[in-house]
């Protein structure tokens, strides 16, 4: 049975979360706290195999834990409880950045997380979280990492130049994706001689803040792909969360199309209709990387890509992922072209698609 730890100022919140979590065999709620600083007090002392936190609290909120946890050395595996608001949003990916592994978006009134939908998603998203991998606190891109990552791009370069042909690059992320983009992202160059399309399984509402987010710390264009938006090379395309992307061929140019199709496998965005709608299109290869999350989004999607397209894949090796689910799909179905620690994805993206 694993030992969660549950901080949130409210009362009535705590109790309600409470009851959820031990509704469910796999879990026990071992302690609670009001606020950061009781929940540090026990994280320096005890160990749990989740941590579910409040991000709004007295004394210590729920960041502040985060990086005292990151000063102190203290690993947890933690799930943010978020509001579902614009500013919840950025705070969320704070909170991500600094080392959170997930979070569920909390409705403002206690009552309404009783619902069968919010519990189903929460103990859903608590089970994925306890059984993680810990983070390791403190790793963020750095100005030092991007200036080694322009060097990287200045002499692969000059072998690329001979890299010709049409291509895309579609990307696949999820539970410790937030953070794991952040190693990838912001280390290709602006000149990239391909769009880049991003999946990450994300709620609607947070996926614009991840967007600004990942733009602000690039060269290259980020941006939450909207409706019609046609593809550029040189540009990195989020999702929209709660809708299915698709890339659309219409006179020679590639457009962002959302469909609200159910769920699959289990998610929406879901990276199999992103991949299957790749299948007609006239680029000469899509690079398919598969990065960290639960279950086996991408698998399906890049299988039937390949019966049709000449596609290389690119899965992140097990060590550096949060969740050693989807990429592992990849690779145990032979898909696979080559297993790449975090910090090296870009690079084998700028191998493989050149710059201009």
């Amino acid at each position: 049975m694993k030992k969660i730890l549950v901080v949130d100022d409210s009362a009535l919140m705590r109790r309600v979360l409470c009851d959820i979590i031990n509704s469910d065999n796999r879990f026990e709620v071992q302690d609670r706290a009001v606020n950061g600083l009781e929940a540090l007090d026990l994280l320096s002392r005890k160990t749990y195999d989740a941590v579910v936190l409040d991000v709004n609290m007295p004394q210590m909120n729920g960041l502040e834990l985060l990086k005292e946890l990151n000063k102190r050395k203290i690993s947890a595996k933690v799930m943010m409880a978020s509001t579902d608001t614009r500013e919840g949003a950025k705070t969320t990916l704070d909170a991500l950045e600094l080392g959170a592994l997930d979070f569920v978006h909390k409705p403002n009134n206690a009552m309404d997380c009783r619902n069968e939908v919010f519990k189903d998603e929460m103990l859903s998203i608590l089970a994925v979280v306890a059984d993680s991998r810990a983070p390791v606190f403190g790793k963020t891109f750095s100005m030092e990492e991007a200036k080694t990552s322009k060097k990287v791009v200045e002499l692969v370069s000059r072998h690329t130049s001979s890299v010709s042909g049409n291509k895309i690059v579609a990307l696949a992320s999820s539970t410790g994706g937030p953070k794991a983009l952040q190693s990838v992202i912001p280390r290709l160059p602006k000149n990239l001689k391909a769009p880049v399309v991003v999946v990450q399984h994300m709620p609607a509402g947070f996926t614009a803040s991840l967007a600004e987010r990942l733009d602000s710390l690039s060269e290259i264009r980020v941006k939450e792909a909207a409706e019609g938006d046609t593809l550029e090379a040189g540009t990195v395309y989020i999702a929209k969360g709660g809708k299915h992307l698709n890339v659309q061929s219409s006179m020679g140019k590639y457009t962002i199309h959302y469909t609200d199709q159910p769920n699959r496998e289990g998610v929406k965005p879901c990276a199999n209709y992103m991949y299957e709608s790749l299948q007609d299109s006239r680029f000469d290869q899509v690079v398919c990387v598969v990065m960290t999350g639960m279950g086996a989004d991408g698998t399906e999607g890049i299988k039937r890509l390949k019966t049709k397209k000449k596609i290389h894949v690119i899965a992140q090796e097990a060590s550096t992922c949060a969740v050693y689910g989807m990429p592992k799909s990849v690779v145990t179905a032979g898909l696979s072209d080559q297993i790449v620690p975090l910090d090296q994805i870009a690079q084998e993206i700028i191998m493989n698609v050149g710059v201009k």
